[in-house]
């Protein structure tokens, strides 16, 4: 049964993601927008990462689109995934389909469809998808047809991103520090973007992995500290003042410091609201899901700003920014979005952001981070996932419906039940357990203190189940 998660359908190719589904797929949404669209006029932006046949499921695609009368841009190359969501709002297009599993495994591929303000689709429109996906017939979808070439057009969405993205960065502030970046692109749609903005601005980089890899070198592309140990000795060895990594469709970030050391994201996601309120003189809602840092509520708290929890799944943000009812919103899993840039998550942005800010702070990432933690006090997430049994499950669907008043000698303060189980207790600190909306796990999230306080959350966390 196909299925919309937290960020699209993914599944493993040869198995659920075969082209019968992925035409399924298709021909749900070209019905779903002529349903719509009552003038009929549709048109749709088709991107695609550097997996294996990525390319060839666009392709795919575009064919059957046209054969709908559906007027199709196909990327003339794989794509940030930010970049389709800017091509779908200069263009004024009905929505945009994107071939790519993110940071999944290079086995797994995916389809996400954002709508035609350029951010993702929320459940109501995923779940009219998937309603329709289920009356298509793999026969009534087979190939026996031919693309109407007068209905697809190839398009350059490099060159628009790029542009847009010139006037969002001071980069005069970057050149007069005279800041080396490394670069890891992890074999993603990254390459000639992130590298080439920064030489474009005579920023001098130092970059690895910046070309096309359907394996992503046998790892998984994600920004996590295992995959980006290379970045690291690159940055060490190299003398930059900052690493910049992103993952395979160059919406999630990974940042190292001019140590070497990963930075995790939810400290990135807090300097950076810190740098927006404090440096830039930015008011106005910020917003996190349920799964990130608490560190943000702090600093919202500081600034006497309103603070807007969402349940996982950049969607729920974006939607947020649509309304204009926030001007920061992140996630834990690298995902950030501000007022006046995109409704979409953008790891390149990110990371010149960062470089932006150490070049207008005039301080290393560290030292940023210390100013931080002196500032607000350090908070400590760890995470766990367990494999999803029926067992489990019930328990965790018991909890939700009847949570616990106390966790060992800690009381709970309040519940959340938007996404899971969420307990908060003194100090900021929370647990959560909630199920994967990508994969067949139970989450399990603790923030503390330290992470002595955070690992023992974890483990009364688990015990629950």
């Amino acid at each position: 049964m196909i299925r919309f998660g937290t960020s699209g359908w993914r599944a493993i190719m040869g198995e659920e993601f075969t082209f019968t589904n992925v035409r399924r797929v298709v021909q749900a949404i070209a019905n779903y927008l002529r349903r719509n669209h009552s003038d009929g006029q549709c048109s749709v932006v088709i991107g695609y990462d550097t997996r294996f046949l990525s390319e060839r499921f666009a392709e795919e695609a575009a064919a059957l689109l046209s054969k709908n009368r559906i007027h199709v841009y196909l990327a003339d190359r794989d794509s940030p995934s930010q970049a389709l969501a800017y091509q779908i709002i200069k263009g004024k297009h009905s929505g945009g389909i994107n071939f790519t599993a993110s940071f999944n495994p290079p086995e797994f591929n995916g389809l996400k469809f954002n709508v035609d303000s350029g951010a993702p689709a929320l459940p109501e429109v995923t779940q009219e998808i998937e309603s329709e996906v289920e009356k298509i017939t793999p026969e009534s979808v087979a190939p026996y047809f031919y693309p109407d070439h007068s209905y697809i057009h190839i398009i350059d969405l490099q060159k628009d991103y790029l542009e847009f993205l010139q006037g969002k960065i001071d980069f005069a502030a970057i050149r007069k520090a005279g800041v080396k970046i490394g670069i890891d692109l992890l074999f993603g749609t990254g390459r000639e973007y992130l590298d080439e903005i920064l030489e474009e601005n005579g920023v001098p980089i130092e970059v690895i992995h910046g070309y096309v890899d359907p394996y992503f070198g046998g790892i998984s592309p994600s920004c996590t500290e295992a995959n980006l140990n290379e970045l690291k000795r690159l940055v060490r060895e190299k003398g930059c003042a900052l690493g910049l990594a992103t993952d395979a469709d160059g919406d999630r970030f990974g940042i190292v410091d001019e140590k070497g050391r990963l930075v995790p994201a939810n400290y990135i996601l807090s300097l950076i609201l810190e740098y927006l309120l404090a440096v830039k003189g930015w008011r106005g809602g910020v917003a996190r899901s349920v799964t990130t840092t608490h560190l943000i509520d702090r600093i919202a708290r500081h600034y006497e700003v309103p603070l807007y929890r969402t349940p996982v799944g950049f969607k729920y943000i974006a939607d947020l920014i649509l309304q204009n009812k926030i001007i920061f919103g992140g996630e834990e899993s690298a995902c950030l979005a501000v007022k006046d840039h995109l409704p979409e998550k953008d790891g390149i942005f990110v990371g010149l952001l960062v470089a932006e800010m150490i070049s207008v702070c005039g301080l290393s990432l560290s030292q940023l981070l210390q100013q931080l933690f002196k500032k607000y006090g350090r908070m400590v997430c760890v995470q766990e996932n367990l494999p999803l049994t029926p067992g489990n499950a019930r328990k965790l669907e018991v909890l939700i419906k009847n949570p616990p008043g106390r966790l060992g000698k800690r009381v709970v303060q309040s519940v959340e039940t938007m996404d899971g189980l969420k307990l908060d207790f003194s100090g900021d600190a929370w647990l959560i357990l909630r199920f994967s909306g990508t994969e067949p796990l139970i989450r399990c999230y603790a923030e503390a203190g330290n992470e002595k306080e955070a690992r023992a959350l974890l483990r009364a966390g688990r015990e629950l189940l």
